[in-house]
């Protein structure tokens, strides 16, 4: 049975998050993340559970590539990224405008998705758990092409207006991962542009595609209104390359529905092509990704092997000795 939320327990973890928000405020970007590495040492030591599973991850994704100890480095990195993009993200409205956003982030391949905005029409862009997706969805605000970003509500309602508040500052809008597939049609039918984090697992009844050799359950809506609304689907990565507040936002790829057929696979195909792009750009990175995750939580269910049937009998041979009644 599902516990009832206790909004005094959550308005104190709001109030926290806020003390901390306006701590790390107070300091510039390159403090904060003096604060990110103790915050990430105490993190890497008290989460077991999820630093077993990115041992666990890395095991699964790269084989005998890496050995025990550059997976625990490997590990200690998740975990210094996603506290220093923690801090990024509370410094971003003061550090990205129209007029600063090049100083600290870079563009690569980009002419194709600029090309492809100004065409309009209904456009599917998406990323994973890899590198600082916030920031790029924010930027994009900046940009003047702000997104209708596909995201779970958070179980804690005051976190929640908090982060959207964030989110929502430069035009982005939010679209609720439960109940919200009208609104996604919505943007399409208007040929607007829709964003998604396309690497969760999609549970059992997921569709199971490739990524990083076994087999994952990911969410096959993507792919399928991607085919219905003949929507382009560009793969993209905000990627941290330092030193700092610095990054490289770019396109992987862009796959336009005119390359499938109409054939029944086409969606397996599709979904298959974005999760291959995203694990190239992980694969350059990996202490950028989330391996904290449990991203391979199902697996495809065997096979029941169908029982052996019995030859139907024929006639009886009196030369088996057998008397025919």
């Amino acid at each position: 049975m599902k516990r009832r939320p206790n909004r005094f327990v959550n308005y104190l973890v709001y109030l926290l998050v806020r003390l901390i928000v306006g701590f790390a405020q107070a300091m510039s970007v390159e403090q904060s993340y003096a604060f990110a590495r103790g915050l990430a040492g105490i993190l890497y030591r008290v989460d077991k559970r999820h630093r077993k599973i990115g041992l666990e991850n890395l095991e699964h994704a790269f084989g005998d590539l890496y050995t025990e100890a550059d997976r625990d480095r490997i590990v200690r990195g998740v975990y210094l990224h996603f506290c220093m993009m923690l801090m990024e993200i509370l410094h971003i409205p003061r550090k990205l405008h129209p007029t600063t956003w090049r100083d600290r982030i870079t563009l690569r391949g980009h002419e194709q998705l600029v090309d492809r905005l100004l065409q309009g029409g209904p456009l599917i862009m998406l990323t994973g758990h890899f590198g600082n997706w916030e920031m790029a969805g924010y930027l994009f605000g900046v940009f003047g092409f702000p997104p209708n970003s596909v995201a779970r509500t958070l179980d804690n309602p005051y976190l929640d207006r908090f982060l959207r508040s964030f989110r929502e500052r430069t035009g982005q809008k939010l679209i609720p991962k439960d109940g919200g597939y009208e609104q996604m049609l919505e943007v399409l039918r208007s040929g607007r542009v829709l964003s998604f984090l396309a690497d969760q697992d999609a549970g059992q009844n997921g569709m199971y595609v490739d990524f990083f050799g076994r087999p994952a359950s990911t969410h096959k809506a993507i792919a399928l209104l991607a085919l219905e609304h003949r929507a382009p689907v560009l793969v993209g990565y905000a990627r941290r390359v330092g030193p700092g507040f610095r990054y490289e936002v770019g396109c992987t790829e862009l796959i336009e529905p005119d390359e499938f057929k109409g054939t029944p696979d086409d969606a397996r195909l599709l979904t298959q092509r974005f999760t291959t792009a995203l694990e190239s750009a992980i694969r350059r990175d990996p202490d950028q990704y989330l391996w904290l995750h449990r991203r391979w939580k199902h697996q495809p269910k065997p096979r029941k092997r169908k029982p052996a049937t019995a030859p139907a009998p024929g006639p009886v041979d009196p030369a088996d000795g057998a008397s025919p009644e």
